[in-house]
């Protein structure tokens, strides 16, 4: 069994008899580093695949999610890990399937949180006409699709700023870009912008929130919990793959021998089904996700 994967160019011709290859697709700005975390998993997934006719693994990175879209539907790539966010915006175009929950550091779940500088005057959402909010990029779930769609359901209209230094129009509700959680909570700290958003397990992080921020920060709000990661399948998955990868994907965090693999796929501590209540919450983030893209973008 051998594992290959295009790094450059981006894309990959799949030959039509590859029916014994399982690609696993990642959506990445670093592929070297994301290549040394996706391997170990798929090495440890190929042999245990055997039954239902994969022999070899490969991996394929794309830029973006529109070139993830592409590949998914053209059947370049079977397997993608990512966001709650960015999986159910592959749904949408590409026709993908959510497979399974994904559990890093023991968490499967989180929320958004809004905060404010305890001296602005902003104790509630409602307030937030007329002033600015930072989120962290277009892909975030915690950090972008679900604030955005927090504030489109209160009524607001949100409008891009230039930069941090910008103002919005009367009645509408600014955001910029920060790139980062650290940036987020320094921007929210220095004034430069009104509001942040990230998750709470960041929130909770001295490295993206200063301790010596802390007395000078409120939380305004924090959303319902939806699951934190999934894994997602192509629409046309031969069903037996999809069944045993699924299989062998909830296992996993049994067996003594996957212990590693799933430590560097991105500290995964297990796979799970996803179960009602976040059944429930990824509609919610697809309807979300959907209102976003109308809306905002």
């Amino acid at each position: 069994m051998g594992v290959l994967v295009a790094l450059s160019p981006w894309s990959s011709a799949r030959a039509v008899d590859d029916a014994h290859v399982l690609v696993l697709g990642r959506i990445s700005d670093d592929p070297k580093t994301h290549y040394e975390q996706l391997k170990p998993l798929l090495d440890y997934i190929v042999p245990r695949m055997a039954g239902v006719g994969i022999r070899e693994g490969r991996i394929l990175m794309a830029r973006d999610a529109q070139q993830m879209a592409s590949y998914l539907r053209r059947g370049r790539v079977d397997w993608v890990t990512e966001t709650s966010g960015t999986g159910v915006a592959l749904e949408a175009r590409a026709g993908a399937k959510l497979l399974l929950m994904t559990e890093r550091d023991g968490v499967s779940h989180y929320r958004t949180v809004f905060f404010a500088r305890r001296d602005s005057g902003i104790t509630s959402l409602d307030q937030l006409r007329g002033h600015s909010v930072a989120f962290q990029n277009i892909s975030s779930t915690s950090a972008y699709f679900v604030p955005a769609s927090e504030l489109l359901e209160r009524g607001m209209r949100l409008e891009l700023l230039m930069s941090p230094m910008d103002k919005p129009t009367t009645g509408t509700v600014g955001y910029v870009f920060a790139r980062s959680e650290l940036n987020i909570a320094n921007w929210v700290h220095k004034r430069l912008v009104d509001v942040g958003v990230m998750s709470n397990i960041d929130w909770d992080n001295p490295q993206r929130v200063p301790p010596s921020y802390r007395s000078e920060l409120q939380l305004l709000r924090s959303t319902p919990e939806y699951p934190r990661a999934v894994e997602v399948v192509r629409g046309d998955l031969d069903p037996k793959v999809e069944a045993r990868l699924r299989e062998v994907l909830v296992e996993a965090a049994q067996d003594p021998d996957a212990r590693d693999a799933l430590r560097r796929f991105f500290k995964t501590t297990r796979f799970l089904p996803i179960d009602a209540a976040s059944g429930h919450a990824l509609e919610y983030l697809r309807q979300g996700v959907k209102r976003v893209r109308t809306e905002v973008e």
